[in-house]
């Protein structure tokens, strides 16, 4: 039992900094925060956070090299995935998260 709620600790630390470091993050691809409200900013990050939560989650997806912003509503996806079968998963993965409007996907498929 103690094992399980160390997991669920340890997840939720995971994820925790994972949403911080993605707000950090800063990417020339997704238009600057400056017009949007607080209101907005927030369920932008939510949704940020949900499509990185599903992206690591997805059975499809065989990458931790993408990055995600979004942007009222708009995520733009960028990094880099092994195939191109990855890149259209991904985007996928992103597009089915609650309160996507869309999804621009910069993603690049690495040299094998």
């Amino acid at each position: 039992m103690k094992t399980i709620e160390f997991i669920r600790g340890a997840c939720s630390i995971a994820c925790v900094t994972f949403a911080l470091s993605a707000t950090a993050q800063t990417s020339g691809s997704a238009p600057p925060a400056s017009s949007e409200t607080m209101g907005q900013h927030l369920d932008d990050g939510t949704i940020t956070t949900k499509v990185k939560a599903d992206l690591l989650t997805a059975k499809n997806v065989k990458s931790a090299h993408i990055r995600v912003q979004t942007r009222k509503g708009i995520v733009w996806l960028s990094g880099t995935v092994p195939t191109v079968d990855d890149k259209a998963a991904a985007a996928e993965v992103a597009q089915n998260v609650s309160g996507v409007a869309g999804v621009k996907n910069n993603l690049k498929v690495a040299a094998q």
